[in-house]
């Protein structure tokens, strides 16, 4: 097998894994509402960002998996990036179980970001 080839199911499996958990937790914030506002304040986050947060995870995933814009890519990375280091830190601080998961998606949103540059943006246009 080549090792482009390997490098694309690596990409494709980190960045589906990365989707499902992205869409998961937005389901969770738009479903259960109440229940994901209690664990923000409990991290004395504002609960006033919950629903924001579930639609831009939303929207980064269409981004992610889209790729037509090099930018909202870009930006849609960034915010994975940003949300799962700050819930790693929460979860840590507040000795939850979701600890090792967020932990784990931020080596995942790593791998799906650098392997997604030499996969795919090779054909992007800006």
């Amino acid at each position: 097998m080549k090792q482009t080839s390997i490098k694309s199911i690596i990409y494709w499996i980190s960045t589906i894994l990365v989707c499902v958990i992205f869409l998961y937790s937005a389901q969770m914030y738009i479903f259960n509402t109440q229940m994901v506002e209690g664990f923000f304040t409990s991290f004395n986050y504002p609960a006033y960002l919950v629903m924001p947060l579930a639609i831009l995870k939303i929207l980064g995933v269409i981004m992610v998996l889209w790729r037509k814009s090099k930018w909202l890519t870009e930006w849609a990375y960034a915010g994975f990036f940003f949300d799962v280091v700050l819930a790693t830190v929460a979860h840590y601080i507040a000795q939850h179980g979701l600890f090792s998961m967020s932990f784990f998606t931020i080596f995942l949103v790593l791998i799906s970001y650098f392997l997604g540059k030499e996969v795919r943006d090779k054909k992007l246009v800006v």
